[in-house]
């Protein structure tokens, strides 16, 4: 659990940081229209049409099928197929995975037979655009201030 170093001393374990979980899964055979959004991690098995913004992941499975404007996850991973734009911090596109659509991440990777038509714009930084995090409370400005 602890090294030692080359000094003889106990170093602490390097800090291990948390793994994106799934959290909700929509199943295969299941159809679903409609706005996904929030925290934690979503697992696509059926077919889904219409709006996702998650802080967290999106896993897109072998038979998942999901037609969205514009996807914006932290994480999303594609085993699936996907039709719509996708802005995340990271994009891994399986061997199984299709997407039709535009890219906007930091960091992409995709394996051996994977399928992308589309752009992909590398940032240093991408913003999901998702408002403030639930739980964190905004200030309120008083309509008083500034006459």
């Amino acid at each position: 659990m602890f090294k030692r170093s080359t000094t003889g001393q106990l170093t602490p374990p390097a800090v291990v940081q948390a793994v994106e979980r799934i959290t909700s899964v929509l199943g295969p055979g299941v159809t679903w229209e409609g706005k996904v959004s929030g925290n934690g991690g979503v697992r696509i098995e059926g077919t889904f049409e219409g709006q996702i913004g998650l802080r967290g992941m999106l896993v897109v499975g072998e038979s998942g099928r999901v037609t969205c404007e514009n996807i914006r996850a932290t994480t999303v991973i594609v085993a699936g197929a996907v039709r719509g734009n996708i802005t995340t911090q990271k994009l891994e596109i399986r061997a199984s995975g299709r997407v039709w659509g535009d890219v906007v991440t930091t960091s992409f990777i995709t394996e051996d037979g994977a399928f992308l038509r589309g752009q992909i714009r590398m940032e240093d930084h991408v913003d999901l655009e998702l408002g403030p995090e639930p739980g964190v409370e905004t200030p309120m400005t008083d309509p008083m201030d500034g006459r």
